[in-house]
Formats: structure tokens, C-alpha cells, sequence
């Protein structure tokens, strides 16, 4: 029989997944690759640590403006890349990679060094208040708000890309750019605001982390989250339907090969060889795809993104005009 502690612990891990790979997809159906969705969550974690450690206050407006800081951070991030992109022409998948692999270093030197708890053995920041951290919803587990809170934003992602006007421009502009570019959409713009919005995403798993998970910032907390997550999207194909239960796979792998080690089972390294292979087959539906990003909208799933308001419609008022048919002599 499961136990309580158990169950929690993988929906806890599947709210983490779940937050971090909604970022990943994100960034691929407005056409960008973001690799820096590991750094922007260790950064975005470490910024809510702070910000629930200085601020005073009530707990509830702390918690809300540590959101906001990892927002703020993971969107920077992302924007910074997306800025580059769009001026210089600098490929996303380079800047994310890079500048998340020059930050991570910076946050281990402040965890392990002036920010560090001088009271304890372990490299991390002094552990939160209890006043200061998330809601636990299944005691004695780790499981807290941030599960609700990541099906919020699954159905909130769903219902943008799925049934709104700026949902199918952001998608046009991933899957089709020169079509968008037709229709007077700047696929640019498009992939700068989708780096933003994936970083911020990111960020808010690091939020969830460390003010959920742990109820610390310790070094190196994020674990590898964030190329799950973009194994997870990539399996997924950016969709939703098929996000949601892909990451619950995910975390009851990672949920049980965790309890497995402990009882002395299985060794720490299974857990590599468990995202070795997630990462082997998203590598494998990548290469299927042609090298595209593995949006449901490109074009060898369908010739036209169907736009939510009617069959046929146009991405603009005042574009993609009829051509006026010549009078018979």
C-alpha cells in the first residue's frame, strides 16, 4: 500500500516537473529553444530565498513578492536572450546555454559562501520560517500549494495557445514564421516575448523548490529539473493533454528510484540512467521531427494552424486581403 509520504513526495515532484516543463514548452511553440531553464530555476530560487529571509512583513505578501522576484529573475534571464536574438541575431540556443552555465557558478559561490548558515554543516541559506513558506497539503510530505498552483498554470497555458487571438499569433509565429511574417506578425518579437515568458516560468519552479519543496535555497537544489523538463516538453510535443501525465511519469520514476535507494535497493546513479533515457527518446521524437521544434501546429501536422474562432479566419483585419478578381471583358 502507498503511504502518505510516498504519494506526496511524487506529486510534489510532479508539480516541479510539471512548473519547469510548461516553461520548456512555452519557449518551443513561440519557435525558441531555451537551454538556460536550469540556471534561470537555481537563480529564480535563490532570489525567493532571499526576498522571504529580508523582507518583513506578513508571511502571505512575502510569499507573493518572492514569486514576483523569481518571476522577475527567470524572465530576465530568458528577455536578456530574447533581446539578443531579436538585435544581433544571436541563436537562442547558445545564449540560454551560456549564460545559465556563467550564472550557476555565482550562485554556488554566494550559497557556499557570504549567504551560507553559519549555524549548520550543509552549504545553504538559513532555512525559511515557518511563516514563510508554502502551505503543506500532505503531512509528512513535501507536498504543498505548488501542486494546485501548477495545474493553474497548465490549464491557463492550455487555454492561451488553445482558444485566444494572441494564442494563435504565438503559435503561427512558432510554427510558421513566414507565414506570420505574411499575416503582420514579427516571428522576432514573438520568440524574445516566448524566452521571457519561459524564463519567468522557470523561475516559479524555482520558487515552488525552495520555498515549498526544501524550505531552504541550498546549493544546487534544482538537480537536473531543468533538462527534465525540456525532456518532458519534448516527449510531450509542447502539448498540454499530454504534458500533464508524461511529467507524473516522470516524477513516480524519479519518486520511486528515490525510495529504492534509500531502502539500499538501488544505487543514487539509477536516477542518471532514468534521465539518460527520457532524454534519449525526446532526442529520438526531435530527430523524427526533422530537426523542428515539435510543435503540434508545424507544418507536417498540419498545413494551417487552425485558428479558436472559426474555421477560417483571418490573423489580422486589415491583412491577407482577397486579391480583386479582373472583370470579364
Amino acid at each position: 500500500m502507498m503511504s502518505l509520504w510516498f504519494l506526496g513526495n511524487t506529486l510534489d515532484c510532479f508539480a516541479l516537473l510539471l512548473a519547469a516543463s510548461l516553461g520548456a514548452a512555452l519557449s518551443f511553440r513561440g519557435g525558441a529553444f531555451n537551454l538556460g531553464g536550469e540556471g534561470q530555476i537555481y537563480l529564480g530560487g535563490l532570489a525567493a530565498a532571499l526576498t522571504l529571509q529580508a523582507l518583513p512583513g506578513p508571511g502571505p505578501l512575502a510569499l507573493t513578492a518572492a514569486a514576483l522576484a523569481a518571476l522577475a529573475i527567470g524572465a530576465l534571464l530568458g528577455g536578456l536572450c530574447g533581446l539578443l536574438h531579436k538585435t544581433l541575431a544571436a541563436d537562442p540556443l547558445i545564449t540560454t546555454f551560456l549564460l545559465s552555465a556563467a550564472l550557476s557558478p555565482l550562485a554556488d559561490a554566494l550559497i557556499g559562501g557570504p549567504l551560507r548558515d553559519p549555524r549548520g554543516s550543509l552549504l545553504a541559506l538559513p532555512p525559511l520560517a515557518a511563516g514563510r513558506v508554502l502551505p503543506r497539503l500532505l503531512p509528512p510530505s513535501r507536498l504543498s500549494v505548488s501542486l494546485p498552483a501548477a495545474l493553474l498554470l497548465a490549464g491557463a497555458f492550455h487555454a492561451f495557445v488553445k482558444r485566444t487571438v494572441p494564442g494563435y499569433r504565438y503559435r503561427v509565429a512558432g510554427a510558421a514564421p513566414d507565414f506570420a511574417r505574411y499575416g503582420g506578425i514579427d516571428p522576432l518579437m514573438t520568440r524574445a516575448w516566448a524566452l521571457a515568458a519561459s524564463g519567468a516560468l522557470f523561475g516559479l519552479a524555482g520558487f515552488f523548490a525552495a520555498a515549498g519543496t526544501y524550505g531552504r535555497c541550498h546549493i544546487g537544489f534544482p538537480g537536473g529539473l531543468g533538462w527534465n523538463a525540456i525532456a518532458c516538453a519534448l516527449i510531450a510535443r509542447s502539448a498540454v493533454p499530454a504534458l500533464i501525465p508524461i511529467c507524473l511519469a516522470y516524477a513516480s520514476l524519479e519518486a520511486g528510484i528515490d525510495a529504492a535507494a534509500l531502502a539500499g535497493g538501488l544505487g543514487f546513479d539509477t536516477r542518471a540512467f532514468i534521465r539518460a533515457a527520457a532524454l534519449f527518446l525526446a532526442a529520438m521524437l526531435f530527430i523524427k521531427e526533422g530537426g523542428r521544434l515539435p510543435c503540434r501546429g508545424s507544418a507536417e501536422h498540419r498545413p494551417l494552424v487552425r485558428p479558436p474562432w472559426g474555421r477560417t479566419a483571418l490573423l489580422r483585419k486589415d491583412s491577407l486581403r482577397p486579391t480583386p478578381q479582373a472583370e470579364p471583358s
